[in-house]
């Protein structure tokens, strides 16, 4: 069992994204990823130096911040601006929302220019991963999403912020990996809590999970996190 625990930290992108976190709660963070070797810290971008300078001595753990988040509404002129900055700071990954109000209106032309403004700003320099949050969205919305990520360059789509109405689902997961194929990567953010929640996500197709609940998860123990 604890193989499979180490095994499964690989997947995760161990987060902390709460308005009132604190330095020192990033500083644990960072030293808890070390110590589990988790795919990532997600972090603000207010934190991304502090994040990149704490492991700075780490190949494996990445650098994740969030881009227009949580709601996706800002322009996507300021979302290029947002990603070009975080990775100066020393951001390798970039988790931006869509323009969801967008998507409902099926202005899909204004979403995939929405979601390649980020592509482009972070192209060669980090990966991209499109927050659809699909709490707020029909399945038909979903596989619209999903489909505008792939046009636009993306190279994950992801669930959920966390910070709306619902987090990820199995069905979801599954969907959207049907949709992007097995090619880009699909991660599970917001609700996923311990070891059997994660495992699920990573059978229908998930291959990374956000969760502050990384080291429970680990642990094989229950966490009551939020995210």
């Amino acid at each position: 069992m604890l193989e499979l625990n180490q095994a499964i930290a690989s997947y995760i992108d161990h987060t902390a994204l709460k308005p009132e976190t604190t330095k020192e709660q990033i500083i644990t963070l960072c030293k808890e990823a070390k110590e589990y070797q988790f795919a990532s810290v997600c972090v603000n971008p207010t934190w991304v130096k502090l994040a990149a300078e704490l492991l700075s001595d780490q190949e494996a753990v990445k650098v994740c911040t969030v881009i227009g988040f949580p709601l996706g509404a800002s322009s996507s002129e300021v979302k290029a601006f947002e990603t070009k900055h975080a990775i100066d700071e020393g951001a390798t990954e970039v988790d931006m929302v869509i323009n969801i109000g967008a998507l409902k209106d099926q202005n899909f032309e204004l979403v995939e220019q929405d979601i390649r403004a980020v592509v482009e700003a972070a192209k060669g320099k980090a990966l991209t991963k499109v927050i659809i949050e699909t709490s707020l969205l029909t399945d038909n919305e979903k596989k619209h999403a999903c489909e505008l990520a792939v046009k636009a360059g993306a190279d994950f789509v992801k669930t959920s912020t966390g910070f709306s109405t619902g987090g990820a689902t199995v069905e979801d997961i599954r969907l959207m990996r049907k949709v992007v194929g097995p090619e880009l990567g699909v991660k599970a953010s917001g609700g996923v809590r311990d070891l059997k929640g994660a495992k699920e996500m990573i059978e229908a197709g998930a291959t990374r999970i956000g969760a502050s609940a990384g080291v429970s998860i680990v642990k094989g123990e229950q966490s009551n996190t939020e995210y």
